[in-house]
Formats: structure tokens, sequence, C-alpha cells
């Protein structure tokens, strides 16, 4: 069966205690994959609000978007027509920490609040992985860069794992879990390239968070990732 691009493609809907009432779905916008407007795509920023749904458990329905093709009723609530953008009480609201917030503060349990102290653990990897998997000069450091970025996190985590803020997976895992996992993706087919072997308590959180349903279920395939990044790397 044929869906269109801003079909929706996705719907949990959970019952409430009571077996009369039933939970709104929220919402969302989210990419669809380049070169597959019916198949979720290679977003981090959309994976990181499913991944945020998904462990509070809210329900939710989205709309796939075709960059290539943005439908109307899209750019008309969001003339920007950047990803996601969610449906809070009839206003569509954009950026993935705007709307991370607002989720936390309208489902507050479980809480996924990260400690101020461990809120920019890792937050320079992923900048550090565009310029790398971009670059064409292999002396101009960005290897190194990355490199340091990684080993940072991995110190962290020898310290203070399994997640960043301890036993309990929080906010700031489910941001960092979808930009590390472009990182494996594109750097292994563009570059040929891993994240190296001795960095044992990062490779154990990233086994951790790709296990995880929720990250399962939100993932794009590997081949979406890489189509993503293709005319970033190769313009």
């Amino acid at each position: 069966m044929q869906h269109s691009p801003f079909s929706f493609h996705f719907a949990y809907i959970l019952l409430s205690h009571s077996p009369l009432l039933i939970t709104m779905a929220l919402e969302i916008a989210v990419k669809a994959a380049v070169g597959a407007p019916d198949v979720l795509g290679d977003c981090p920023f959309c994976q990181r609000v499913l991944l945020t749904l998904e462990e509070k458990k809210v329900p939710y329905k989205f709309h796939l978007i075709s960059f290539s093709d943005k439908p109307k009723w899209f750019t008309e609530v969001n003339p920007e027509g950047k990803v996601p953008v969610v449906k809070f009480d009839d206003k569509w609201v954009a950026d993935s920490d705007v709307i991370v917030g607002i989720i936390e503060e309208k489902y507050p349990e479980p809480s996924l609040k990260t400690p101020p102290e461990f809120a920019s653990v890792g937050s320079k990897i992923f900048g550090s992985f565009v310029t790398f998997v971009k670059s064409k000069d292999p002396s101009d450091g960005s290897e190194q860069a990355l490199v340091n970025e990684l080993k940072a996190l991995d110190e962290h985590l020898k310290a203070h794992g399994p997640y960043i803020a301890g036993e309990k997976i929080t906010a700031a895992d489910l941001s960092l879990a979808p930009k590390l996992f472009h990182l494996k993706v594109a750097l292994g087919h563009f570059k040929k390239w891993t994240v190296p072997e001795d960095l044992t308590s990062y490779h154990k959180y990233t086994e951790l968070l790709f296990s995880k349903e929720s990250f399962v279920k939100t993932k794009t395939e590997e081949k979406y990732v890489i189509a993503g990044w293709e005319s970033k790397v190769n313009p």
C-alpha cells in the first residue's frame, strides 16, 4: 500500500488507568529517508525526540517529511522547513532542545533530566565528527580533535558510567546516541575509520545505547545514514 510522505506512518495509543480514557498521541514531523519518502530518515535530532517519547512511553504519531518535496501544510505551519517539529496544544514547536524540554515538563515521569554538572558531557563530539568526515586534508588535525573528544567521553564514562549521569539514562544520553550512531556509520563508510579499540568505556556505552529497544525502534537503516551524508561529504 502506498503512503504519501505526509500521512501518519506510526502511531502509539496508550490506554490510561481508566479503560474509557485514551491518551491523545502527540504529532511529530520528522525527516524521511533520502530517496525513500515512506521510510524514517537519518535526522539525529528527530531520533533524539523519538527516543525521549519512547523512554517516557508517550504516545505519538509521526509525519514523514521528504526534504525534496515538502508538503504545503508543513511549510505553512513551519516556514523554516526544519525538523523535528512537534504539535503541542495546537501549536507546532521546532528545535529539539526546546521540544525535549517541553516533553520533560508535560510528562515528568520517568524523569530524564540530566544533572547540570553532566549536561555538556560529549557535546563537542558531533561538531568534531562533522569536521572530520567532511575533511579532505589528512593533516588538518580534525581526526585528532575528534579522538580527543572521544577520549574525554571515555574517561568520563570510566569514572561515572555506564551512562553519562551514572546508572540511569538521561536526556544527555538520548541526545548523544543518534550522533554516535552517525559517527560510527558515516566514518566507517566514507573514511574506513573506527573508534580506537582502547576506548573501552566508550564502546561499552555505545553497545548499551544501540541495543536499547527505544533506539532499535527509532533508528534508520545504515544505508540511509550514508545517503544522508553523501551530499555533505562529496558536495
